[in-house]
């Protein structure tokens, strides 16, 4: 498979973009003024605790406080605050509900479920006023705060260091038994006591000296930030991600990326420090874009970009999909369109089931959606069709660099799946919604906005001595009104007794109109 990272830079808008085989299958958008905040790590201080939805909400200095759930606070969350660190080890979660072993089964399991009740409950873990130290995990999203944890993960190139938990955890694409013992030996004996690391996909086949490196790198950072944070009060920024294109390259660019390309010279030398520094070895892979033609049409990203904003995603046999994302989650139906097979209609579903789950996964990476989503399959008759769709999907889902969960497809085509999501959709990003419909896709039909015009007439004053009425529509209510040898104009003029001056203002949103005395 072929891969590039598009980098375009020039403009106010950064963008990256990952193209597989020619297609578009990740973009990463960020305004210059206008930083990302995700892993983002802050000193904050609850500002309300809410036992009902066993939550918190923490300022860290954002417009709207940030939501912490009880599942994201630690056990030890106290041993770091910054006005107590005397206490032990962090990262010790999870111990506090065992009993010894002497004491009798029934004693031991009830006095476990007890405190492991007590240690789930938000009021015993925070109160207002505490001051914490919190990760962004998901980005404010439209009336939402940003979501926080207190689990924090600093990512290194190799290495993801978690110095909250006890764990040691290989990246699952790393598929080779051997490797993935290899690496989690080489872990134990440089990992510092009471602390976690998570091999990420680039570590794989590394050598030992690296992981060595990345070790002291993320604890040595990890010291700092604890260092700085004894230095402010909340709410306050103690440490900040990357930004998109030094994340990019931190989690993208590997050995399986053939060609980058940037477009801006400012963005290009930065970059090839960045890499000469941290994977020399790839370096010479960084292009500078020089051609007159912008860089996103050049690889032709403009347009995928634009059919990834399209509700209805056209396959190559003639089928579609259609994508709706909702607020509580996003559907994906799977039509045969223009398709009509060959053999039999058994057959024909099936294919258009297997090349649909190409397109679907695709589109889910690039359009970020995340949540549940529901796909509707078009349904199959027969069993060995049913799973071996979902083994497709199972497949075609390890590409996703996103965790994702899979549910069995059901008799009628369905399937649940989930998907992490740490950022907005690319369609909120892009797109705003429309002011006439206000989001729902469908606006009111002429004929129903007739209707309405007709019953206020009805209710106009009678006793008005003015003599005609000037109704403004939009061109397509007007259109309607003087069709069918104008009756419907000449009905509003009987009802309100009043000549009708009829006006088509394209300025007029398709459900506005005004009614005036003259």
């Amino acid at each position: 498979m072929q891969q590039e990272i598009v980098i375009n830079a020039i403009a106010d808008e950064v963008r990256v973009a990952l193209v597989e085989n020619g297609l578009l299958t990740e973009l990463y958008i960020e305004e210059k003024e206008r930083k990302h905040i995700t892993g983002n790590i802050y000193k904050g201080r609850v500002t309300r605790v809410l036992p009902g939805m066993q939550a918190a909400f923490v300022d860290i200095g954002l417009a709207k406080d940030a939501f912490l759930y009880v599942m994201d606070i630690h056990d030890n969350i106290e041993k770091y605050e910054l006005e107590d660190e005397d206490g032990g080890e962090p990262g010790a979660a999870g111990n506090g509900g065992q009993s010894s072993a002497g004491e009798a089964e029934t004693a031991k399991n009830g006095r476990r479920n007890k405190r492991k009740d007590r240690c789930l409950s938000i009021e015993n873990k925070l109160k207002s006023g505490q001051e914490v130290i919190v990760q962004i995990a998901k980005e404010p999203m439209g009336t939402k705060g940003a979501r926080v944890t207190s689990h924090i993960s600093l990512p290194g190139r190799y290495l993801v260091y978690m110095p909250t938990v006890e764990h040691i955890g290989i990246s699952r694409r790393i598929a080779s038994a051997a490797e993935r013992a290899r690496l989690r030996e080489i872990i134990k004996r440089h990992k510092p006591p009471g602390c976690g690391f998570i091999v990420r996909t680039a570590g794989g086949g590394k050598d030992e000296e690296l992981f060595k490196h990345d070790i002291e790198f993320l604890t040595k950072l990890w010291a700092q930030i604890l260092k700085n944070a004894e230095k402010v009060s909340p709410p306050a920024l103690l440490h900040s991600d990357l930004d998109i294109i030094f994340k990019s390259f931190r989690d993208i660019f590997s050995n399986d990326v053939d060609r980058v390309m940037i477009d801006s010279e400012e963005q290009f030398n930065r970059c090839v420090e960045f890499a000469d520094s941290l994977m020399p070895q790839l370096s010479e892979r960084i292009k500078l874009y020089m051609k007159p033609k912008p860089i996103f049409d050049y690889c032709n990203i403009e347009s995928q970009i634009e059919q990834a904003l399209k509700r209805k995603v056209w396959l190559k046999s003639g089928g579609y999909i259609i994508i709706d994302e909702t607020e509580a989650l996003v559907a994906i139906d799977v039509n045969t369109g223009k398709y009509v097979g060959k053999k039999n209609l058994e057959e024909t579903i099936f294919k258009i089931n297997l090349e649909a789950i190409q397109v679907i996964t695709r589109q889910v990476r690039l359009r970020g959606l995340g949540g549940i989503i529901i796909i509707d399959f078009i349904d199959m008759k027969e069993e060995k069709h049913r799973k071996q769709v979902l083994q497709v999907l199972e497949e075609a889902l390890k590409k996703d660099r996103a965790r994702t969960n899979i549910l069995q497809l059901t008799e009628l085509g369905l399937v649940e799946m989930t998907r992490k999501r740490a950022r907005q959709s690319l369609g909120k990003i892009l797109s705003q919604p429309c002011p006439c419909c206000k989001g729902s896709g469908r606006v009111k039909s002429a004929l129903n906005i007739y209707n309405t015009i007709q019953r206020e007439l009805l209710y106009l004053p009678r006793d008005d001595s003015r003599e005609e009425i000037m109704l403004q529509v939009h061109p397509e209510v007007a259109k309607l009104i003087c069709s069918a040898n104008k009756q419907r104009l000449k009905r509003l003029q009987q009802i309100c007794g009043k000549k009708v001056l009829l006006n088509a203002d394209e300025n007029l949103s398709h459900e506005d109109y005004n009614i005036m005395a003259i």
